[in-house]
């Protein structure tokens, strides 16, 4: 008998890429529902993770939680769909789904924060500036067509997903490489079903 797949998120936050990636697999899973401030906090739901946020999965005995550590597991643990990279994928997939779980995010984070880095102590962040981490991911968008190579991953989930968030609410610079690679990485059933799951949910919670 398989193990159960239990997915626990919020369709007004980073579960949106879990459930992409989710999608992406077909494999069955149970989705929960969970309420900012609520049952997120709730103490059976930090057994699960506790820093009482979302996405999480449950697979069995084993608790995923951090959108980049979920879509690398489910990859590897369905292999059969070949989401995972193949050897000579590997540096590529790696570098930029952890490029993306850091620097970018963090840079992205800090600009809707209207924090700025001090040129003066620019080394001191992790990502340098803004603009060095645009610039790069440019680069890294338009190097091949996927991130990883010629082929699609779950590092464009994750990247894509994190392009997407950027320039739909402006945390990001509209860099035509950037509108060009979403273009290309959306337009999957995978991404279709987990956007019309999701926006049925919020539709109900309204």
């Amino acid at each position: 008998m398989a193990e159960e797949l239990v997915f626990y998120t919020n369709p007004m936050s980073r579960g949106r890429i879990a459930r992409w990636m989710l999608e992406e697999t077909g494999v069955p899973y149970r989705t929960e529902i969970m309420t900012f401030g609520g049952t997120m906090k709730a103490p059976e739901y930090l057994t699960v993770n506790p820093m009482g946020k979302v996405p999480a999965i449950r697979h069995g005995d084993t608790v995923v939680t951090e959108c980049a550590a979920i879509c690398a597991y489910l990859a590897e643990t369905f292999p059969e769909k070949e989401l995972a990279p193949r050897p000579n994928e590997r540096g590529s997939y790696y570098r930029w789904m952890f490029f993306a779980a850091g620097p970018l995010e963090a840079a992205a984070t800090n600009r809707a924060l209207g924090f700025v880095t001090p040129a003066e102590k620019s080394r001191m962040a992790g990502y340098g500036s803004f603009g060095d981490v645009m610039d790069t991911l440019e680069k890294a968008v338009s190097a091949s067509p996927y991130i990883a190579g010629d082929r699609f991953t779950a590092a464009d989930v994750y990247v894509g997903s994190h392009i997407g968030w950027g320039m739909g609410f402006g945390t990001f610079e509209k860099r035509q490489a950037f509108a060009d690679y979403l273009g290309r990485v959306t337009n999957r059933e995978g991404y279709r079903r987990a956007t019309a799951l999701d926006d049925e949910v919020m539709k109900q919670m309204q």
